[in-house]
């Protein structure tokens, strides 16, 4: 398989490994016993819930922050979140002795704005998620360096160590399945797979109302999108052009979820595989079973649980909403 100059090679994800080992965490590749039974096929889970800061963002946010000048570290950072990428942001900043702003919208839970805050960040807020771009941008101008979430080579390469990992620890996978916002981690993902394992299929995962890469693949290019999931860490409000060229090029297919599905696939994975994660991850679950019908029953799939910061009382509300409550 021939693959385009721009795209992340296994040369940069193994560069970034070295990068940020000793910083975050190897985590776990494990067989699901639960998952298989509830699927009917084999399941592996890559644990990145485990990870520091309770989701795979600390690699991008870490990798990013070990490679600027003692001048770009003296003037501080700027992140924008729905979530995760800012608590990573906020805690790896922290550790490494950086001033980081990190710029949320009023929709972000009040539990990852205290995590921000706890860090010592200066956590600015702003009514959605497009209005957080901007400000993060007039921060950037003022002379704050920008740890974009997904449009950065450094950051989706070290996002792709998720997947050098998986290529190495897990046993035999036909299929895997990675959550998509902004295309960051299926990027890396996708990018180490196809060296590693290149018969492995790629699917990206998406939330009704959170779909910037599904509008940027019929549109032809990345395109504003109007956002109304719940699933505020999957919600960026465009793709870029970088994340785009890795999915077009190296994924199967993505599927969309409804957040009632997802919400339903955070309870399946509490009571089946004993995770506790956020809908971000649940969506894997319903998309798991629409993909065991297209390629049949002898899959072998392998799941990015990709972050669990979410509250008891998000998802019982969650679940209360939509209906799915045990």
């Amino acid at each position: 398989m021939t693959l385009s100059s721009s795209l992340i090679g296994l040369p940069e994800i193994t560069a970034a490994a070295e990068r940020i080992a000793g910083h975050v965490v190897r985590t776990p590749t494990v067989e699901s016993p639960g998952l298989s039974a509830l699927l009917g096929v084999p399941v592996t889970a890559k644990l990145e819930l485990l990870q520091r800061t309770g989701s795979f963002k600390a690699r991008g946010a870490t990798a990013k922050l070990l490679s600027l000048t003692p001048e770009e570290r003296a003037a501080g950072v700027v992140a924008v979140s729905g979530g995760n990428h800012g608590i990573a942001v906020a805690e790896m900043a922290a550790a490494l002795g950086i001033d980081a702003a990190v710029v949320m919208p009023e929709s972000a839970s009040s539990r990852t704005v205290a995590a921000c805050r706890a860090t010592g960040s200066d956590v600015r807020l702003t009514p959605d998620i497009a209005g957080a771009f901007a400000l993060a941008a007039e921060l950037q101008a003022a002379g704050r360096t920008m740890v974009h979430p997904f449009d950065d080579p450094i950051v989706v390469a070290a996002q792709g160590t998720v997947g050098l990992e998986l290529a190495d620890d897990a046993g035999e996978l036909t299929d895997v399945l990675v959550s998509i916002g902004g295309g960051g981690l299926i990027s890396g993902v996708a990018a180490a797979l196809r060296a590693r394992r290149p018969d492995v299929r790629i699917w990206g995962v998406e939330t009704t109302g959170a779909e910037a890469m599904s509008a940027a693949i019929t549109a032809g290019g990345p395109t504003p999108v109007a956002l109304s999931s719940i699933v505020t860490s999957l919600s960026a409000p465009s793709a870029a052009r970088l994340t785009y060229e890795h999915v077009t090029a190296l994924v199967t297919d993505i599927l969309v979820v409804p957040d009632a599905e997802a919400v339903r696939g955070t309870l399946d994975l509490a009571a089946h595989a004993k995770l506790w994660t956020e809908p971000a991850a649940g969506c894997l679950v319903p998309a798991a079973r629409r993909i065991l019908d297209r390629v049949g029953p002898g899959a072998r799939l392998g799941l990015v649980v990709c972050g669990g910061n979410a509250t008891f009382a998000d998802v019982g509300a969650w679940a209360d909403r939509f209906g799915v409550r045990d």
